[in-house]
């Protein structure tokens, strides 16, 4: 094989680690790790020891499976403290010569030169339009010819203290962290097609803990959020309205579980053993209906202000793409598209090969999205350069020609 990538998902309800090659084709899956996720609340660690036990025996599976020891890997990164705002930075080009990789990049680091708190740090940089000389909306500037150039980037921060407990949760696993990668770049990279990203289109990624959103628009990052309300805000509404445990309420959510009331027959029903109850009790299949649709209702309200804030509600042509663990909740696709007034498409993780059987699931669109992020490189598709704040080797790092190529810089772990 020519090189292995591995990706480390962390979320609130599952821990999935993947040992893979990445190919121009495909993703040539070698070993897979799942475990359920401890020690994380809504995308922000709150037990390191759970979590780095959790995510020990991910890597372990993945390890044992695969037949390949897991020293480095690609982060998953999420939660409320995610912020982003846009910059503009500006370069002179000296002389006749057309515009280089250089001059890209000290327009890229004067974007980045923005002041922000001092508990923050920069995890990404996206550059979304060039202008040369006046010229807005210019797609690739290398070679040509102007005397100023400007860019216009998308600047995703995190909170530090969020950032180096999740650090230090991997490294106590073994683990040393090549790249954090936010939630929803990776759904992205996963799950959207080139004539989405074209034409506007919102990635929504909905897990146990978080809803991560990331706007696509010419091909490039627009805006990103995370809103702290996810699949367990149901699981939490049927604990109280059944009177029983979480794990019973998620498998209700999963095997009976319906977002569209009026989908549901009124006589439908089904056995839980509630608490302090001795024996199984029935219920009606409608009145489950009726609490998930309450709230993926009010999940996706939220979704649609976020959207609005951004002021890019009106360029999503291509509409949402719908992706995550809670994605596949029947009738969830309905209620989407009622709330919002955007056509909607559930999506899942394509193009895997090897070991993929457990992977071909909306659960695992950030997972794969990791790897995606290779395979992009080494396809030579074109796409935004993106910088990524290194853990330790000092500067940023460019990724031409993709997002994230398998970066493994010497003093980096």
């Amino acid at each position: 094989m020519r090189d292995l990538a591995v990706a480390l998902d962390v979320g609130t309800r599952k821990i999935c680690t993947i040992v893979a090659e990445v190919r121009t084709d495909d993703i040539f899956v070698v070993g897979v790790g799942i475990e359920p996720s401890a020690g994380m609340k809504k995308g922000v660690v709150n037990d390191m020891g759970s979590l780095t036990a959790a995510i020990s025996a991910s890597v372990h599976k993945a390890e044992k499976s695969s037949g390949f020891d897991i020293a480095r890997a690609f982060v998953s990164v999420a939660g409320s403290h995610i912020a982003s705002l846009n910059s503009r930075g500006a370069v002179g080009i000296a002389g006749q010569r057309g515009v280089n990789i250089d001059d890209i990049d000290k327009a890229m680091e004067s974007a980045r030169a923005i002041a922000i708190p001092h508990n923050r740090e920069v995890l990404h940089v996206v550059p979304r339009s060039y202008a040369l000389d006046g010229q807005e909306r210019v797609r690739s500037p290398i070679g040509m010819h102007g005397f100023r150039l400007e860019v216009e980037a998308h600047i995703i921060t995190a909170s530090s203290t969020s950032v180096a407990n999740l650090e230090q949760s991997v490294q106590r696993a073994g683990v040393s962290v090549d790249r954090f990668i936010l939630n929803p770049l990776a759904s992205g990279e996963a799950v959207l097609t080139p004539e989405e990203r074209e034409m506007g289109v919102v990635v929504i990624d909905i897990g146990g803990g978080t809803t991560d959103l990331a706007i696509f628009i010419e091909g490039t990052v627009w805006h990103t959020a995370v809103i702290p309300v996810g699949g367990d805000l149901i699981t939490n509404d049927l604990t109280y309205g059944l009177n029983v445990s979480f794990d019973v309420a998620e498998a209700v959510k999963v095997h009976h579980g319906h977002a569209l009331l009026k989908a549901v027959d009124p006589l439908e029903t089904f056995l839980i053993e509630p608490f302090g109850e001795g024996m199984p009790i029935e219920v009606d299949r409608s009145a489950v209906a009726e609490i998930i649709e309450a709230r993926v209702s009010e999940l996706f309200n939220l979704v649609k202000k976020e959207i609005k804030r951004s002021g890019y509600d009106g360029m999503l042509r291509a509409g949402a793409v719908i992706t995550g663990g809670c994605a596949q909740l029947p009738g969830l696709k309905e209620v989407a598209a009622r709330e919002s007034g955007f056509p909607v498409r559930i999506a899942k993780p394509e193009r895997l090969t090897g070991m993929a059987d457990a992977l071909r699931d909306p659960a695992y669109s950030t997972s794969v999205g990791l790897l995606r992020m290779g395979l992009s490189m080494e396809s030579g598709a074109p796409r935004e350069t993106t910088t990524s704040k290194p853990l330790a080797g000092g500067g940023l790092v460019k990724a031409l020609g993709g997002v994230f190529k398998r970066l493994l810089p010497d003093g980096d772990g």
